[in-house]
């Protein structure tokens, strides 16, 4: 299968409101369309989160990530600019806008990442909406750094498992974490 096909099976995947497990810019993670709520539910009952955690969502630009929220402090621009291409860092801001209810933390925020690997940026551009990515593992148990360390009993809940990248055996990491407040003020999650 061609990398084109599988990203063209993903996403008609998730535009009938399915779950995808994809490689992305860090780990492997599940995925879905980041608008749908019943999407966005069956993520968590997969990954058995409580859904008063918040996941994070992957753009392909920093306009389209622009579009959900209501403001972007200029600092955010400059982590976009600066510290994305370099190292895959996502960001949390306040007033989030677009996206399914129950993806937004309680405090009206939401953790968004632009990302720079061709696969997961393909994706993300035909899709043309922002995608669920939290990484492909239950709940407290360790990231999946390749298709391998993948729980099978993960495996067998989604609906679409890509092909690209399976046989990839490099480590890979989760992505740094900052929350940028409104006023600009920076915090380091992880």
């Amino acid at each position: 299968m061609t990398q084109q096909e599988d990203i063209k099976n993903a996403i008609e995947c998730m535009r009938k409101g399915g779950v995808i497990l994809y490689p992305t810019d860090t780990v492997w993670g599940l995925g879905c369309d980041a608008t749908n709520p019943e999407a966005v539910a069956k993520v968590y009952k997969i990954k058995q989160r409580d859904d008063s955690k918040a996941l994070i969502c992957l753009v392909d630009s920093a306009d389209r990530m622009a579009r959900y929220f209501r403001n972007v402090p200029q600092v955010a621009w400059d982590f976009i600019d600066v510290a994305m291409p370099v190292k895959p860092t996502t960001i949390i801001l306040d007033d989030a806008t677009g996206v399914a209810n129950n993806l937004v933390a309680e405090d009206g925020s939401l953790a968004m990442r632009v990302t720079f690997e061709s696969f997961s940026k393909e994706l993300c551009y035909r899709f043309q909406k922002p995608i669920v990515s939290t990484s492909a593992n239950v709940s407290g148990e360790p990231a999946a750094q390749n298709y391998r360390d993948i729980d099978p009993t993960l495996l067998e809940q989604v609906d679409y498992v890509c092909w690209t990248r399976r046989q990839e055996h490099k480590p890979h990491t989760p992505s740094s974490i900052v929350k940028i407040a409104k006023n600009g003020e920076v915090t380091i999650i992880r």
